[in-house]
């Protein structure tokens, strides 16, 4: 995807929104229309069972500001069905939908490689478009932000318990023991924040926050190629 691509791209998740059922139900038509040993369809199937969950969360008291917790977590969802609807994926989502047919990488290290994907390079993007409309500034979605990643964590939970082989089956010198070790969601979500903040702060200087995002996105990309190290023969 070129600069000028990407940034409008951004520029269109600001300023069109569904609501979360839209976001759902676009999440399960992909679901469908996918086979299910499918690279993409398994980080699809995961990320589609935690937004269900997502819809609750309004109800449940989550977001202290409704509105901004919900607008950030579509803006959100929203980033990743514009790439999984479309051809040719940006370089971050690249390596998952290159290798989603590898018969050598494991379901975990495909869901895995969209998570650092959504998390590396569209969450920062999805609070800048949220302040772009809603018209506030980062240090306004502190608090959203954090409950956007406690949503984060439990996808990440979910990830490891249901994909991940049995504990027996993993030892301190397995190549997947190492994968998993060397990439942290914590560390991910804080270096989405602090990317948000410094596009948010480049705004005033378009083509350096353009060359900021290009190079966030082949970092996010070679993270997720490492990720899906082919281990299984």
């Amino acid at each position: 995807m070129a600069r000028s691509e990407q940034v409008e791209h951004v520029d269109q998740v600001a300023r069109f929104t569904t609501g979360v059922d839209t976001v759902v139900s676009r999440m399960r038509a992909l679901d469908a229309a996918w086979p299910p040993g499918d690279g993409v369809a398994v980080f699809n199937r995961v990320y589609l069972a935690v937004t269900e969950e997502v819809r609750r969360a309004p109800d449940a008291g989550r977001f202290p500001d409704r509105r901004a917790g919900t607008t950030l977590d579509v803006r959100f969802a929203e980033l990743y069905l514009t790439v999984a609807e479309r051809a040719e994926p940006p370089a971050c989502w690249r390596p998952l939908f290159r290798s989603r047919h590898h018969p050598g990488v494991l379901p975990v290290q495909f869901a895995l490689a969209g998570v650092n994907a959504h998390i590396g390079h569209d969450l920062a993007l999805a609070v800048v478009a949220t302040c772009r409309s809603l018209g506030c500034q980062p240090a306004d979605l502190q608090d959203e932000f954090d409950d956007v990643g406690d949503i984060l964590d439990s996808l990440g939970e979910r990830i490891l318990d249901e994909l991940t082989p049995s504990p027996d089956l993993l030892h301190v010198a397995d190549p997947l023991t190492h994968l998993i070790s060397a990439w942290s969601l914590e560390r991910a979500r804080e270096a989405a924040w602090a990317a948000a903040r410094a596009l948010w702060a480049l705004s005033e200087l378009p083509e350096i926050a353009e060359e900021f995002t290009r190079r966030l996105n082949w970092t996010v990309g070679f993270a997720s190629r490492m990720l899906l190290t082919p281990l299984r023969r």
